[in-house]
């Protein structure tokens, strides 16, 4: 039998009847994944939400906005939390690999009651210099006054990183900079009232990464075995060229200006 080999498997090469066989079995296993997640996205659903009682104040290009004003005359407000932090010389590469996704999808989710909003800890003039250099059109403001970032888990001080581990993803562990990613999604009544539904961190992002679901796809996969760091091949979308090369042993390390860019740092998807 002949086969084919790609990095770190073999592959064998078959008639067209036992191709498809092959084929339809594995069907049955994408039916029965496609049902569960459906089900945890039912449950997500279902899952109970906390009150908003804190008045947090953004700066954007309209001025100060507040939490209900970034729902923009929706009910339901996505916000990703984008690690890019104050002094920081750029925004983190995995953080632009995933918004790389958004502007695409804004119609269609404006259509369906549904803002989405990037939020960062940097100044708003900084965010606005790196939301141009990387051609962007979707919202995204600072909490830098405020206390957001510190409340939904996603911003350190120093203290917190000085003794080692941080709260993040609903556990302690160590992590490789002062800024982490993740999603936060909110309800807004009628009333006004505004309510924490939903926050996902670490891998919870990867639903978002529509180039990942595109590379699965295909033979090689993410092709990130044996990488030290998962993501240690993303760039910046004008960062790849023809010099372009990975180093496996690569840590993740946060853009100069972090208050971490000197550590040895952790997987940012951990």
């Amino acid at each position: 039998m002949k086969t084919v080999e790609t990095t770190g498997s073999k592959h064998n090469v078959v008639g067209k009847e036992e191709w498809l066989k092959a084929r339809t079995a594995y069907l049955e296993k994408e039916k029965e994944f496609t049902n569960l997640r459906d089900e945890l996205s039912r449950q997500r659903r279902e899952l109970p939400w906390e009150r908003v009682e804190q008045n947090y104040q953004f700066d954007s290009e309209k001025g100060k906005e507040t939490l209900s004003d970034l729902f923009e005359g929706r009910s339901q407000l996505i916000i990703y939390h984008f690690m890019l932090g104050p002094d920081w010389e750029e925004g983190c590469p995995s953080c632009s690999f995933l918004c790389d996704h958004i502007d695409g999808a804004l119609a269609h989710l404006n259509a369906r009651d549904v803002t989405l909003v990037a939020v960062s800890r940097a100044p708003f003039p900084q965010i606005e210099a790196f939301k141009k250099r990387m051609g962007w059109r979707f919202k995204w403001v600072s909490s830098y006054a405020s206390e957001f970032n510190y409340d939904y888990h996603v911003s350190f001080t120093k203290d917190e990183i000085a003794r080692g581990k941080v709260y993040y993803n609903y556990q302690m562990q160590e992590f490789g900079a002062e800024e982490a990613p993740g999603i936060s999604v909110f309800y807004k009544d009628d009333a006004g009232a505004i309510f924490h539904t939903y926050s996902a961190y670490g891998r919870g992002g990867d639903i978002l990464l529509g180039t990942y679901n595109y590379l699965d796809l295909t033979p090689k996969g993410r092709a990130e075995e044996g990488l030290t760091f998962s993501m240690a091949w993303v760039r910046h979308h004008d960062r790849y060229d023809n010099n372009y090369t990975v180093n496996p042993a690569a840590q993740y390390s946060p853009p100069k200006g972090s208050l971490c860019s000197h550590c040895e740092g952790g997987d940012v998807q951990a």
